[in-house]
């Protein structure tokens, strides 16, 4: 075979430093549409972004010549940056160090845009831990309890 095919989607997961609820209102769809922005102008696609005002789920789908932690700490800096020329009163965010990430087949695809699209009516019933470790438990992934500055 003479070409690369490759599909590969990935589900991002951070949170904001401290957990801080800064991504509300519009703050929330326009770092969204930021975030696709960052995504395109580095050769990535974001499939679908979404979260509460703690934190956000990406599903990207990576070119093989990118890997999955380059492409959450472009995303990360280049928001963050943003964020804070774009919406000074929002003083003090940051990202949270570190991510999970999982592997999506094209076969999940639909159910995890849903999933995304679903996150304020899921966080109804689970916190953001809850949802972490149960994420992390599904992909096989080993974990402590998951600790939480605040």
């Amino acid at each position: 075979m003479s070409h690369a095919y490759t599909k590969l989607l990935s589900h991002c997961v951070f949170s904001t430093k401290d957990r801080r609820p800064l991504l509300k209102g519009s703050v929330s769809e326009k770092i969204n549409a930021y975030m696709a922005g960052i995504a395109r102008n580095h050769d990535m696609h974001l499939v679908r972004a979404g979260g509460t005002a703690d934190h956000r789920h990406l599903l990207l789908d990576l070119k093989p010549t990118t890997n999955v932690c380059d492409a959450i700490r472009v995303i990360k800096a280049n928001s963050s940056k943003w964020l804070h020329e774009t919406f000074p009163e929002v003083g003090g965010f940051g990202w949270q160090t570190g991510y999970a990430a999982f592997s999506v087949s094209e076969s999940a695809r639909a159910k995890v845009i849903a999933y995304i699209d679903g996150q304020e009516q899921h966080h109804r019933k689970m916190t953001f831990e809850e949802e972490l470790m149960a994420l992390l438990d599904r992909h096989g992934i080993s974990h402590d309890a998951i600790q939480v500055r605040r």
